[in-house]
């Protein structure tokens, strides 16, 4: 399980240390790949096989936005190991996608983590925290 939040510098070769308390989990290897709000997700092995599997047989292929939604994760999926100091290399098309500089959040959300660009992050937690209770409200109503 991947939880907590961590700062991190990129390096010139757009390397990110993993934080040491994740690098057990993904020490066999692990899935990158675009994830929603201008962030990146990073899966183990097993857990993207299970997101994968969910993503490409639950909605109809027959329909354009499903379809759409399969290539955007699949298309910028990339297999990513720890070098000796802990650290994955960000293919530079994430990089980019993910607008990633010099400092990033590695934050972790249960089966994933999440690298953001500081920044962004700050702007998006922000948010996040000044409307919590609406969106509880709205969990609630959605049974959780």
């Amino acid at each position: 399980m991947f939880i907590g939040e961590f700062q991190h510098n990129i390096d010139e070769k757009g390397r990110v240390a993993v934080p040491a308390k994740f690098r057990r989990q993904i020490s066999g290897g692990a899935i990158i790949t675009r994830g929603l709000d201008d962030c990146l997700f990073i899966f183990t092995k097993k857990d993207w096989e299970v997101f994968a599997q969910k993503l490409i047989t639950t909605p109809p292929l027959s329909q354009k936005d499903p379809r759409a939604y399969v290539r955007f994760f699949m298309s910028g999926a990339s297999d990513v190991d720890l070098d000796t100091q802990g650290r994955v290399l960000i293919p530079d098309y994430l990089r980019s996608f993910a607008k990633l500089k010099k400092s990033a959040k590695v934050i972790g959300v249960y089966n994933r983590m999440e690298i953001w660009d500081e920044a962004a992050w700050r702007q998006y937690k922000a948010k996040i925290e000044g409307s919590s209770e609406e969106i509880a409200e709205k969990m609630a109503d959605l049974g959780i």
